[in-house]
């Protein structure tokens, strides 16, 4: 099978680009700088994704340990709009768990996804595997912003700083460490929807690379 040539497999470190086409649509032009929005400074906390504290029965995610996802101040103190960025991030490590485990079956994906979501999710995940890549390294989420439609319906816009994640064959365990540009930056906008057991799921997604929110 012909493989994508880098810097496409770079690419594929954008875990939670699942809308190909939105990928390389749309992005607002921007110089590449050595300082962007959310970068370390010594001042913002990370951490893993909040751990679900309710009584749904949860499917495992377990990253593996060469494999990080950090959210900076992925709380509001709203307790609603708190649950929602926890069951986003659930959703952001069950895509990239699913694609460390080469199955676009694991049951977190169709937990945290519904819908044409749930579709271009294992579509996204599938086409990496089938390319015989994987994903290493540190994928940093941040400057979450929350609007609550209504009681069952919100939408959610972040950034990931892709700067050190990285593609690895699968095979030959290569890990393809590539220049950080303002392309390692990326704006998700996502449409997330309550189900009958509680759960905020994914049901649209779209992203951006290089927009101006995380790069400057």
């Amino acid at each position: 099978m012909k493989r994508r040539s880098l810097p496409v497999a770079a690419a594929l470190a954008a875990t939670a680009a699942l809308l190909l086409t939105a990928c390389g649509s749309g992005d607002e032009k921007s110089s590449d700088t050595d300082k962007f929005a959310g970068a370390d400074d010594g001042n913002t906390k990370a951490s893993a994704s909040p751990s679900p504290s309710d009584t749904v029965d949860r499917p495992e995610i377990a990253l593996p340990s060469d494999l990080t996802d950090t959210f900076e101040s992925w709380k509001t103190g709203d307790a609603t709009e708190d649950t929602i960025l926890r069951d986003v991030a659930q959703r952001i490590d069950a895509t990239n768990y699913a694609i460390t485990q080469a199955n676009t079956d694991v049951p977190a994906l169709s937990f945290y996804y519904s819908g044409t979501a749930l579709a271009d999710a294992k579509d996204w995940v599938e086409s990496i595997v089938k390319d015989g890549y994987t994903i290493t390294g540190e994928n940093r989420y941040y400057n979450a912003k929350i609007d609550v439609f209504d009681s069952s319906s919100a939408g959610v816009v972040y950034c990931e700083d892709q700067g050190k994640a990285y593609a690895k064959d699968r095979t030959s365990k290569k890990v393809y460490k590539t220049e950080v540009t303002a392309k390692s930056y990326v704006l998700y906008t996502s449409r997330v929807e309550k189900n009958k057991q509680g759960v905020w799921q994914t049901t649209k997604l779209t992203s951006q690379r290089g927009h101006k929110s995380c790069t400057s």
